[in-house]
């Protein structure tokens, strides 16, 4: 008899709690919100199409003007006017590519020029994160001796303050 039992509450539990463990069932929608109206494969297919399109775009720092036509007309607008007759800028100065460059450049590469950039990252942020610690530390033991003279100090003083006595 127990064991019908037993065996009918593991049955319900793998059945129902179980699944809602591991599948977790949303809330319903408050009775005020509109469904919206499920989209056609060709909606979903556009709306796939442009996501794919600007998460690519996003991987290039200056991502252009077809994202942001606005911000580049002024761009080339302030150009134009600080330019004498088209005259070139003589200020151009080579700069070294920042670690985002460097990541989107070892990508597109693959995971052989990838690895070694991924791993100059995480060097130097490890080096900043121990120069960090070694920072602190330094500075901790410093607050700690401080600490331990004004007490020296204070105790000193009290020591020939205090009357002695005498027997």
């Amino acid at each position: 008899m127990k064991l019908k039992v037993v065996s009918k509450k593991i049955y319900d539990y793998v059945r129902h709690d179980l699944k809602e463990i591991a599948f977790p069932s949303s809330l319903p929608d408050p009775p005020h919100i509109k469904k919206r109206p499920k989209l056609t494969w060709r909606d979903r297919y556009l709306i796939l199409k442009e996501a794919s399109r600007l998460y690519a775009a996003s991987w290039v720092r200056d991502i252009g003007p077809d994202l942001r036509p606005n911000d580049y007309k002024k761009f080339d607008e302030d150009e134009s006017e600080s330019k004498p007759n088209g005259a070139k800028g003589g200020t151009t100065k080579e700069r070294e590519p920042s670690t985002l460059e460097d990541l989107a450049v070892a990508a597109r590469g693959g995971m052989e020029t990838l690895r070694p950039a991924l791993q100059r990252v995480y060097m130097t942020r490890a080096s900043a994160y121990r120069d960090a610690l070694k920072s602190f530390i330094q500075g901790y033991q410093e607050g700690v001796q401080q600490v331990m003279e004004k007490k020296g100090d204070s105790k000193s003083e009290q020591e020939g303050n205090a009357p002695k006595n005498s027997h």
